[in-house]
């Protein structure tokens, strides 16, 4: 088993298929016993946003574990291969700790994608599928992040994909508080879109939620007001902004339903954001004239300001970056190195309770004290000597002479 990462982001692949690979929470957990239950890993956790999907395993190989994603998400291994990376141990450590810093978000330097790691690592927890080697990479991770953020700068003057919705918004109407603003969903994302939008100060905000008791507690934080999915529909035309970041498989608004809201709203525009993955509206909603639809990708040129003012800092982190990956990577080595060091001990036991019962005989047949403490030094000097005597004795040219510097080294010996 070694330590790989397989996965695709906002980087290497589009929406459309970073949607098709996208793990809804309510499947993490299955996902994750099937991987283990395969074989395919010993350990293993999904990080899956809306900018990413990546699993970081303990795996024979990578191209198992590819050929179980594909199998997973019933996809073609060959279509996907092209927007996917597979990552070795060394280059796995790096990269999860270059994600968990900010540094390959979309928002350079945001800190949202660390409590979203958190989140996977805790599904893994409890589906008992993070072992000793993901769990030190994790929280090798944790620190390398809390390092990077505590010496550098690299969070400041971060424009989040929430405040880039208000500000597209402010591009399309010209003031926020005349606007009502419908928001789907009620997690983190939303909630911090909600904050956003509160902040100036918009004529009303709306909750649409599966279950009506969460959308409650966020709209209350905010003055607002809350409603279940099934009456979008009919609250959909009240609303001059609607963002959206559910969990769901399938969109949730089609181009029927906004094309009714629209004639009632005698053809009043609608900015629409979606920030979810798999997208909750239907892509053919942008066909709409009266209809403004961003989606994730779609604002990345307006989360890119203030990225210039913090490459300096990004540079300063991929230093920490390098020197932690140098410290995980020495980690692993050692390792790797525990069985032959266990075995080395064992045996090394073994002789010496085989040299002490044989002394012990001698001295109850009334040899001195002083004869068995010579023939028991002898006999362990002997013992320890003979399998790398043995070794350089049965080797020739070139192996022999690595095998004589190793030992030189070993024993710290100048034959010179």
């Amino acid at each position: 088993m070694q330590l790989v990462a397989l996965g695709l982001n906002h980087h290497t692949a589009p929406l459309a298929i970073r949607e098709q690979l996208a793990f809804p929470a309510e499947q993490l957990a299955d996902a994750l016993r099937d991987l283990t239950g395969s074989q395919t890993a010993h350990e293993a956790a999904i990080l899956s946003t809306c900018n990413r999907t990546e699993i970081y395993a303990s795996a024979r190989d990578i191209d198992s574990v590819l050929a179980w994603l594909a199998r997973n998400r019933g996809l073609d291994v060959e279509a996907l291969r092209p927007y996917l990376y597979a990552l070795d141990a060394e280059a796995t450590a790096r990269h999860a700790f270059r994600v968990a810093s900010g540094l390959d978000s979309m928002v350079l330097g945001e800190t949202q994608i660390v409590g979203q790691i958190k989140d996977a690592v805790r599904v893994a927890e409890t589906c008992g599928t993070l072992g000793t080697l993901l769990n030190t990479l994790f929280q090798k991770t944790f620190s390398t992040a809390k390092a990077v953020r505590s010496q550098t700068a690299i969070g400041a003057n971060s424009v989040s994909m929430a405040a880039a919705g208000v500000k597209l918004a402010e591009q399309i109407f010209p003031s926020i508080r005349e606007l009502n603003v419908l928001l789907i969903g009620a997690g983190e994302m939303i909630e911090l879109v909600a904050t956003h939008f509160a902040a100036h100060q918009p004529a009303g905000i709306t909750v649409a939620n599966r279950t009506l008791e969460r959308g409650e507690r966020l709209a209350s934080q905010f003055g607002g007001r809350a409603i279940v999915l099934q009456d979008l529909a009919s609250q959909l035309p009240l609303h001059d902004v609607v963002v959206t970041s559910t969990a769901s498989p399938v969109p949730i608004l089609g181009k029927g339903t906004v094309e009714k809201a629209l004639k009632i709203r005698r053809h009043k525009p609608i900015f629409m954001l979606d920030l979810a993955v798999p997208r909750d509206i239907e892509a053919e909603v942008a066909e709409l004239a009266d209809v403004f639809l961003y989606t994730v990708d779609d604002i990345a040129a307006i989360v890119d300001a203030g990225r210039e003012e913090r490459r300096a800092a990004a540079e300063t982190a991929e230093g920490i970056i390098q020197e932690k990956t140098r410290e995980f990577v020495q980690w692993l080595a050692g390792r790797d190195t525990v069985p032959v060091i266990r075995a080395l001990q064992v045996e090394a036991e073994r002789i010496r309770r085989h040299a002490l019962e044989a002394a012990a005989k001698r001295l109850q047949k009334g040899e001195s004290p002083q004869d068995v403490l010579e023939f028991l030094s002898r006999q362990l000097t002997n013992k320890l000597l003979h399998p790398p005597l043995q070794a350089l004795n049965s080797h020739h040219g070139q192996a022999k002479a690595e095998l004589t510097d190793a030992l030189a080294r070993l024993y710290n010996l100048h034959p010179d």
